[in-house]
């Protein structure tokens, strides 16, 4: 059996930047472990698979490791192969998801992800998360992940976690954040526990980002940024109980694969 792959490099206008997600569209599902297995033979952060259901799309998104309920990268890469491969007529993609129906709209060259916010609240930091990072913040709080808040970028650059203390925690992942040298805010996240030692650029923990910098900056719009070695960048607004990602996508692959 053949299978459509495509990768797909999300929150950058050019390859070899940004976050890159496979993308499987497919005309029924296959069983979890051999979506489970696919993922974990592309070794990418996330492999996506979506089934055409009438007007929407069911989404899933699988690590090497572990399906997950929420990936922003995966999203918007779906999204991009449908609007420029499967579908180039619509403007608006709607997926029913694990978190729920969330939707994409084309906005001129970028894509806008629709996704419920997560507000983080503070917490006591784990002994094990503190031990990682070698390098204590000025703030932690939790939310689906933890959230770490440095005073400057280039404390969040320098950062070298400790992977295996890490993974630890399980499947909550880390998320470094600091106010931007050029942008509002800049961010990192780690989740060695779902497979993923730093994820390049990531649209999820943005749900998270977005309202802590609205109250801390007193302000709904962002430019941010994902400070990985791939880097990639972000347009962010709180919407109420949402949030709207915007970034672009760029296609590198486009293939089969063999089952």
């Amino acid at each position: 059996m053949k299978i459509p792959l495509f990768q797909i490099d999300a929150f950058t206008n050019q390859t070899f930047s940004g976050n890159p997600a496979a993308v499987c569209p497919l005309d029924t599902w296959l069983s979890d472990a051999q979506m489970q297995a696919i993922a974990a033979e592309n070794n990418l952060s996330e492999t996506a698979f979506f089934v055409r259901d009438g007007d929407h799309y069911a989404l899933r998104w699988f690590t090497p490791a572990v399906e997950v309920d929420l990936c922003g990268h995966a999203t918007l890469a779906s999204a991009f192969v449908i609007f420029e491969e499967l579908d180039p007529t619509l403007d608006v993609v709607v997926f029913e998801t694990r978190s729920g129906r969330l939707l994409v709209k084309r906005d001129r060259e970028r894509l806008t992800l629709d996704f419920p916010s997560h507000e983080a609240v503070p917490c006591q930091a784990p002994n094990t998360l503190l031990k990682s990072l070698h390098q204590a913040p000025r703030e932690v709080l939790l939310s689906h992940n933890y959230l770490v808040v440095y005073d400057t970028e280039s404390d969040v650059r320098s950062l070298q976690p400790d992977t295996a203390l890490l993974s630890q925690l399980g499947r909550c992942g880390v998320i470094a954040t600091a106010v931007g040298d050029e942008v509002d805010f800049v961010s990192r996240y780690f989740v060695p526990g779902a497979g993923i030692p730093e994820d390049p650029v990531t649209g999820s923990t943005h749900c998270t980002l977005t309202p802590y910098w609205s109250q801390r900056l007193g302000k709904t719009q962002f430019h941010a940024r994902q400070i990985s070695s791939r880097g990639g960048e972000l347009w962010c607004e709180l919407h109420g109980d949402r949030v709207l990602i915007s970034g672009y996508a760029a296609k590198y692959l486009e293939g089969s694969i063999q089952i």
